[in-house]
C-alpha cells in the first residue's frame, strides 16, 4: 500500500459512496437495478468521537456490478468461481485470477441488516467451518499456475510504493498478486469469520533471491495457525512464489479477529510509550495513497478509500494500507538491500489520510514509522 506526490488532496463525490450490488437469493445473478438503495445507520468513529447525531444515517447507492481489475487480465467472475477446479486432498487449482472487487461486495453486503453469509454447498477438498462451537480454518490450499507479471502493473506499484522503476521485482510485490488468492479463501462459506473487521496485524517476507518480471510464477495460498490472541482470534495467510518448482518468495500475513472479551493470552501492563528513534526522513501521505494501492493491489476495503466506509468500520477517516507502508519502508532502503533477506514488520495505530510520517531507520536494519507530530507508532520492522 512515493506516497508524496504533490496531487491535490481534494475529495470528489464518488469517493464517499460505497458501492455495493444487492445480490438475488442465489447470490450468482449481478445486480440489474442501479437505483436500488439501503440505508445504513453509521456508527461514531470511535469511542472518543462526537457524534452529534445518534440516528444518522447514509444512503448507498447500488450500481451493477463491474469491476472488472485492469491488471489481472479479462476477468469477469462476479461470483468468484473456478472455472473446472482439479481438487485433490484440498487443493484447489485456479484457472485465473479471482477478481478482488467482487470478493469484497460479496464481504460488503454479508454485513447488511437481514443478510446471511452464502450456504452454498462445501466444495471436495474442503472443511466446513461448524455452526457452533471452536472455529476452524480450511483445509484448502488455492493455487495458480504460471501467472505472468504485467509491467504496467509493476511500474503502477513502484510509483505509489516509491521503488525505482526496474525488472527486478520488490520484495513485497509478490503479496499483491497472492492477494486475490487469499481473498478468496477468506470469502469463502467455510472461512469462519467475516473479512471486514479483520485486522492485519503482522507480515514477514522472505526473498530467497532475486525474482525478474519476465519469469512465470507459481502461487499457492493457504491459511493456519488459529490460536488466541488477548484481543480474541488470530491466524495466518501463508503464501508462496514458486519459479520452476522453486521457491523464490514466501510471505506471513498474521490477521486477528478482534472479540469483545479478550480471551487467553498475556495482557501488557499500562506504561509510558518510548520515545521513537530520530527520524531519518519525513512523508507526506495524501488520500490519493489509499485510492492508488486499492487499484493496484486489489485490496479494495473501504477503510482505504472512503470517509463513510471508513466510519462504518470504526476509524474516523480513510487510512494507508498496512503493505503500502512496509514496502514505502522498504523502498527508503532500495540501494542498499541485499539480494536474499527476510524482513518481518509489526503494524501498530492506523496510518490517517491524510498525515505526516516520521520514518527511522538504524545500520542493524531496524526500522519504524512514527507519527511525526506525537510520536505514536505506526510501524515497526526489522531486516535480516
Amino acid at each position: 500500500m512515493s506516497n508524496s506526490d504533490g496531487s491535490a488532496t481534494g475529495r470528489r463525490a464518488e469517493d464517499d459512496t460505497v458501492r455495493i450490488p444487492v445480490p438475488t437469493p442465489d447470490h450468482n445473478a449481478r445486480s440489474t437495478d442501479p437505483d436500488e438503495t439501503v440505508r445504513l445507520t453509521l456508527p461514531p468513529a470511535d469511542h472518543n468521537a462526537r457524534n452529534t447525531d445518534p440516528d444518522e444515517t447514509v444512503r448507498l447507492t447500488l450500481p451493477p456490478a463491474d469491476d472488472t481489475p485492469w491488471w489481472a487480465g479479462a476477468v469477469d467472475d462476479a461470483t468468484v468461481e473456478v472455472a473446472s477446479p482439479a481438487v485433490t486432498g484440498g487443493v484447489v487449482e485456479l484457472s485465473r485470477v479471482p477478481a478482488t472487487g467482487a470478493l469484497y461486495r460479496r464481504a460488503i453486503v454479508a454485513l447488511l441488516p437481514g443478510r446471511r453469509r452464502s450456504s452454498k454447498p462445501t466444495p471436495p477438498g474442503t472443511t466446513p467451518a461448524p455452526s457452533q462451537g471452536t472455529p476452524t480454518l480450511p483445509a484448502t490450499e488455492l493455487r495458480l499456475h504460471g501467472l505472468t507479471v504485467d509491467r504496467g502493473h509493476l511500474a503502477a506499484y513502484d510509483r505509489v510504493c516509491g521503488f525505482r522503476l526496474a525488472d527486478t521485482l520488490p520484495g513485497t510485490y509478490p503479496h499483491v498478486l497472492a492477494f486475490p488468492l487469499a481473498m478468496r479463501l477468506m470469502t469463502s462459506a467455510e472461512f469462519p469469520f467475516p473479512l471486514l473487521g479483520l485486522v492485519h496485524i503482522a507480515n514477514r517476507i522472505t526473498l530467497h533471491r532475486p525474482v525478474d518480471a519476465s519469469e512465470p510464477l507459481d502461487l499457492s495460498v493457504r491459511t493456519a495457525d488459529l490460536r488466541p490472541h488477548r484481543r480474541g482470534q488470530q491466524f495466518e495467510v501463508l503464501a508462496t512464489a514458486s519459479v520452476g518448482g522453486e521457491p523464490v518468495w514466501s510471505g506471513v500475513s498474521t490477521y486477528l479477529r478482534r472479540e469483545p472479551e479478550p480471551t487467553e493470552g498475556e495482557r501488557r501492563e499500562p506504561g509510558d510509550r518510548p520515545e521513537p528513534p530520530a527520524a531519518t526522513g519525513r512523508w507526506r501521505v495524501t488520500p490519493r495513497v489509499g485510492t492508488t494501492y486499492a487499484r493496484v493491489s486489489g485490496d479494495r476495503n473501504p477503510i482505504h478509500t472512503s470517509r463513510i466506509g471508513a466510519r462504518l468500520l470504526g476509524y474516523p477517516r480513510p487510512i494507508a494500507h498496512g503493505m503500502w507502508s512496509k514496502a514505502r519502508c522498504l523502498a527508503a532502503l532500495e540501494g542498499r538491500l541485499p539480494e536474499a533477506y527476510t524482513v518481518e514488520v509489526a503494524f501498530k495505530l492506523p496510518i490517517p489520510l491524510p498525515g505526516t510520517l516520521a520514518f527511522s531507520a538504524s545500520p542493524a536494519w531496524d526500522f519504524a514509522l512514527h507519527d511525526v507530530d506525537s510520536g505514536r507508532p505506526h510501524l515497526t520492522g526489522t531486516l535480516r
